[in-house]
């Protein structure tokens, strides 16, 4: 493998196997992980050839420090970190566990910031600096009912996009956060036909958007002609947010 490592947290299904999928097709070498064994082990079944699975819980340090000391020994630097790892436990705000709203912010902001401390160090010792990439979603920005632990955490993620991007321009280390709208996942399969429609009622381009173009921008952002963007918000949304 001649490619540079680039890590996918959360890699083993919906946008973030599409983002592993697209890096694995530019010719790089993709590492994503997955929070157990065996969800990385059934990914790696049908993962295409550049792609390396491994089990990690980007919520706790230990595990992530592991993770990071592993990827840098195997293949010997890191290029981009894809923040992609997230979960969801909805509720109103009424209803809401305090252990739900934890469960989420440890893994979908405490993880991206544990996931790009580690990678930092790694990417300042590159010639070309490095890129770190957020996944953070359009209900960050435009806020959703019965999400809020959730909302509040791809929120956080954007301004944590902004602060690194910031802290490390000077070192050549890129940040940018992707901002996907409904797409075609796993998790909308689930959504009632009326729900379905209900949403798509207000999505400008008339459809729910797909894994792959989301992929498709975080490898334009991975690349060499994303060269002078730093510190911005894409939204893939079909036109929701303008």
């Amino acid at each position: 493998m001649s490619g540079r490592t680039i890590v996918v947290t959360g890699g083993t299904r919906g946008i973030g196997r599409a983002i592993v999928e697209r890096v694995a097709a530019d010719g790089e070498i993709a590492v994503f992980t997955g929070r157990s064994a065996e969800s990385v082990e059934k990914a790696m079944e049908s993962a295409p050839e550049g792609a390396v699975g491994r089990a990690c819980d980007v919520s706790d340090p230990a595990a992530v420090k592991e993770f990071f000391k592993w990827v840098t020994g195997e293949f010997g630097t890191l290029s981009v970190l894809v923040n992609n790892a997230g979960i969801t436990r909805d509720g109103l705000v009424l209803q809401m566990k305090p252990a739900h709203w934890d469960a989420v912010m440890n893994t979908n902001l405490k993880g991206a910031y544990l996931c790009s401390q580690a990678a930092l160090r790694p990417m300042m010792k590159n010639e070309d600096g490095g890129r770190i990439i957020n996944i953070s979603s359009v209900v960050g920005v435009m806020g959703n009912p019965g999400q809020a632990n959730y909302v509040a955490s791809k929120a956080g993620l954007i301004g944590l996009t902004k602060s690194i991007a910031k802290e490390y321009g000077s070192r050549t280390i890129l940040v940018n956060a992707i901002a996907p709208g409904f797409i075609e996942t796993d998790m909308t399969a689930e959504l009632p036909e009326e729900a379905r429609e209900k949403v798509i009622e207000n999505i400008p381009l008339g459809r729910l958007g797909k894994a792959e173009e989301v992929a498709a921008l975080c490898s334009f952002l991975a690349g060499p002609d994303a060269s002078y963007i730093t510190g911005q918000v894409f939204h893939v949304d079909g036109g929701m947010v303008m």
